[in-house]
């Protein structure tokens, strides 16, 4: 622990060397900006020793809680007897073998380092086996870094549908290649499908649509129009994977898609990805095809390396205890119950939105079902509630305001929450008005 000049100074040089004082979004205010250095269950501590209730779990990716005991333990022991060799490992085909006991669609699997790769490879495993250019994406969907997985995210041009807006992704090409149709909207998006079927190689969807819930029979639907018309449909369950169920939204839907990409959760914490799907999709990565035509190079210096690997299985093991997954479901109820509860006795005109683990707060009169819909709500003044919730003592990410509970978060973590968030509300009230 630092004393308070040097929390400063180390601030200071965080905004030094990263844009923006961070490695990505959040886009804290600087004289907030707090520079981490220790986690355990739903806490993480910065520099200074200050204490905040972790509501963003590293975005998803400690759904067990961080440092949980037995992924350490298993990481460390791995670690001591090596910690990659760009190979399959012993502990790369143990948690393969996991994965497609426990994933519907899994066939056949590679391994990555991050949910982006895992999304990137599933469109281009994709493309090689259709020989199809465009892929389609719903409006306001993040699927990675990669320029199909921001485009129609992060501009303010609602294009008519399928254009796409190319704002954020550096690659004017996708105004070529992508097209979006609205989720939720099973009617759009099936007459976009069947107008440009011959050039679709692949339809690509997060289930659950940010913290957005699918209406009844749209991904039923969905899995219908794409198998009619020869299209792989890509569940990016990046986020869904092994948060909603152990099988991921494929067993908590119902639906089953031809690729799936994983990530966050899977690795317990450590960095992996992974993807999967039959075996004459996933077959276009073999390198006995090389080279081509349909063939998908597919190839990760780090991605299944035995550490992440050894921590995945033990975090899978975690989330396979007897009432894992019933406390996340539970917990999740309760905050976005209890939230509710709180904008109703401040008066604020709003909703809450998520499934599972998940929470998300939209001051909006109207039903959020879509992009649309988020964008017409007021994030100014949801930003402005983050911004409040991060001085008072709870980390999270004030760009979105997607909540991650996680197996640390129990009834005291979210009371606690719920009194940051209900003095948040109160704060900066007057001012939104």
């Amino acid at each position: 622990m630092t004393n308070q000049n040097d929390s400063l100074k180390v601030r200071e040089r965080a905004l030094s060397l990263f844009p923006g004082g961070s490695n990505g979004e959040y886009l804290i205010p600087p004289e907030q900006l707090p520079v981490l250095e220790r986690g355990l269950g739903c806490r993480v501590w910065d520099v200074a020793g200050r204490s905040y209730l972790d509501m963003t779990m590293a975005w998803g990716a400690a759904l067990v809680g961080h440092c949980h005991s037995k992924v350490i333990e298993a990481a460390n022991c791995q670690a001591r007897k090596g910690a990659n060799f760009a190979a399959v490992t012993i502990r790369a085909l143990e948690l393969a073998e996991r994965i497609q006991a426990l994933s519907p669609c899994v066939e056949k699997i590679r391994f990555v380092a991050s949910g982006t790769e895992a999304t990137m490879l599933c469109l281009r495993v994709a493309h090689a086996a259709t020989g199809r250019q465009k892929v389609l994406k719903f409006e306001g969907a993040y699927h990675g870094q990669h320029p199909v997985g921001v485009a129609s995210l992060l501009g303010a041009n609602l294009a008519p549908f399928p254009e796409v807006d190319p704002a954020g992704t550096g690659a004017p090409w996708v105004e070529r290649d992508v097209l979006v149709a609205p989720f939720n909207d099973l009617e759009t998006t099936r007459k976009l499908i069947q107008t440009h079927a011959s050039e679709i190689a692949a339809v690509i969807v997060e289930p659950l649509h940010r913290c957005i819930i699918p209406v009844k029979g749209f991904l039923e639907g969905l899995r219908s129009v794409t198998r009619e018309n020869g299209i792989v449909l890509i569940f990016d369950e990046v986020v869904t994977g092994f948060r909603l169920a152990l099988g991921g939204a494929q067993e908590y839907y119902g639906v089953i898609p031809d690729l799936v990409a994983y990530g966050k959760a899977l690795g317990g914490g450590f960095p992996i990805g992974a993807y999967g799907g039959n075996q004459d999709l996933m077959d276009v990565v073999n390198e006995s095809r090389l080279p081509g035509p349909r063939y998908a190079w597919s190839a990760s210096t780090s991605g299944g390396n035995p550490v992440s690997a050894a921590a995945a299985l033990a975090a899978i093991d975690v989330l396979s205890e007897p009432g894992a997954f019933s406390f996340l479901h539970t917990m999740g109820g309760i905050l976005r119950k209890r939230m509710a509860e709180v904008l109703s006795e401040c008066n604020e005109t709003g909703q809450i939105l998520g499934d599972g683990p998940l929470a998300q707060v939209a001051f909006a009169a109207s039903a959020i079902t879509d992009q649309r819909s988020w964008l017409a709500s007021n994030r100014a003044r949801g930003r402005a509630v983050m911004i409040e919730l991060l001085k008072s003592g709870v980390f999270l990410n004030p760009m979105g305001t997607k909540l991650y509970l996680s197996l640390a978060h129990e009834n005291a973590a979210v009371e606690e929450f719920i009194e940051h968030f209900r003095n948040a509300l109160l704060k900066t009230g007057s001012a939104s008005q």
